[in-house]
C-alpha cells in the first residue's frame, strides 16, 4: 500500500486518501453517448487494482454510470476486501427497471428505498460508506430525501451521508436533518463555481467535507486535447459548449500557459491543475480508465506548490476566466 496521505473528511468520523478515484468513464455513458470515449474492461479492473494497490481506496461511482454497469464492475474489485475500500455512489437521477435513465430527478423517499437496495445489490455488499443525492429532485423537499437517507444510516445500511451540486442553502437544510460527511461538486482551475456560489464556504463552515469530481476540467486540462476533433464521435464532452467553436480555442489558450508554467516545474499540465486542487485543502476524484494516468495523478498528490507557484497559477487561470456553460442547456 502507498502511503497517500489519508485526511478526515468532514467532522463525522470518516477519513479518506486526498485523493480517490472516479470510475464513471470505466464504463458506457448514458443514451448513447459515452463519457470521454470507449472504455475497456480489462483494462479498468486493472485500473482499479493499481488504485487500491497504491492506497487509493476511495471509489466513487453511481447507479446512473452505465446505468448500473459501474457499480457493479466496482462491484468484481471489492468482492474479496470490502472493509479495505471506501465505495462511494449515488442516487437521484431516476434510473427505470429497464435500467434505463427516465431524464427525471427523484429524491422522493420511496425512491430513496428502492436506489439504495438496488445498488447494494449492484455492489454485492450490504452497506455503503457514502451515499449521496447525485442531484435535488426539485419537487421533493431536500428534508424528505435526506430523512430517508438518514433512516438508510440507522439500519446500517449507510454509514455517511453526502450531497451532490447542491446551493449553500441547501446544504444547510440538508445538514439540519441528518450531519453530512460531504459535498461533491465540480472544481478545478477550470471551473471554481463553488467559490463564486459560496458552497465551498458554507461546507467548511459546516464542518462537511468537500470532494472536487472533474479536477482537471473532464480531462481538457491535460493538454493532450488539441482540436474539437480529438473527442471520439460518441464522446459526451462534444456536447458541452465549453469544448466547442471559439470557447474551445479560448480555454486551449489557457490550457496552454498551464502547459508551459508545468514544464518548467518538471510536471505535466494534468499534474499541476491536481495539486492545485489539493493545495485548496479538498479532496479530489479525478477519474481516469487506464493505470498510466492513474499513477500520474498519484504523483501529484505529492507536488507542493508554494505560496509564489499558487499566486501565478492564480494569474493564469483566474476565477471566470474559462468561457461556455459546463452544460448544455436545459442538460
Amino acid at each position: 500500500m502507498s502511503d497517500i496521505k489519508k485526511v478526515a473528511l468532514g467532522s463525522q468520523g470518516l477519513e479518506v486518501p486526498v485523493e480517490g478515484l472516479g470510475c464513471m468513464g470505466m464504463t458506457g455513458g448514458v443514451g448513447g453517448m459515452s463519457v470521454y470515449g470507449t472504455a475497456d474492461e480489462t483494462e479498468s479492473l486493472a485500473t482499479l487494482h493499481r488504485a487500491l494497490e497504491l492506497g487509493v481506496n476511495l471509489l466513487d461511482t453511481a447507479d446512473l454510470y452505465g446505468p448500473m454497469l459501474n457499480e457493479r464492475l466496482v462491484a468484481k474489485v471489492i468482492a474479496d476486501r470490502r472493509n479495505q475500500v471506501i465505495v462511494a455512489t449515488k442516487f437521484g437521477f431516476e434510473v427505470d427497471d429497464n435500467e434505463q435513465f427516465t431524464g427525471q430527478l427523484n429524491g422522493r423517499p420511496e425512491y430513496v428505498r428502492k436506489s439504495i437496495e438496488r445498488s447494494l445489490r449492484n455492489l454485492g455488499t450490504d452497506y455503503i460508506d457514502l451515499y449521496y443525492l447525485h442531484r435535488l429532485d426539485p419537487n421533493t423537499p431536500i428534508e424528505d430525501s435526506i430523512g430517508a437517507m438518514s433512516r438508510l444510516v440507522e439500519e446500517g445500511k449507510v454509514r455517511y451521508l453526502g450531497v451532490s451540486e447542491v446551493a449553500p442553502d441547501i446544504l444547510r437544510r440538508a445538514h439540519a436533518v441528518h450531519p453530512l460527511t460531504a459535498l461533491q461538486t465540480e472544481y478545478s482551475l477550470f471551473d471554481r463555481g463553488v467559490e463564486e456560489t459560496g458552497s465551498l464556504q458554507a461546507a467548511r463552515e459546516l464542518g462537511i467535507g468537500f470532494v472536487g469530481y472533474s479536477p482537471l476540467g473532464r480531462g481538457f486540462l491535460s493538454g493532450d486535447i488539441k482540436t474539437p476533433d480529438d473527442f471520439e464521435p460518441n464522446d459526451s464532452r462534444r456536447i458541452f459548449p465549453r469544448y466547442q467553436g471559439e470557447n474551445f480555442y479560448k480555454n486551449l489558450a489557457l490550457v496552454e500557459k498551464l502547459k508551459a508554467f508545468a514544464e518548467a516545474k518538471g510536471a505535466s499540465a494534468a499534474q499541476l491543475a491536481l495539486a492545485w486542487v489539493l493545495a485548496q485543502g479538498v479532496v479530489a476524484i479525478p477519474g481516469t480508465k487506464r493505470r498510466k494516468y492513474l499513477e500520474a495523478n498519484v504523483a501529484a498528490a505529492s507536488l507542493a506548490l508554494s505560496p509564489a507557484e499558487l499566486a501565478e497559477l492564480e494569474a493564469i487561470m483566474p476565477v471566470g476566466s474559462s468561457v461556455g456553460d459546463a452544460y448544455p442547456a436545459g442538460f
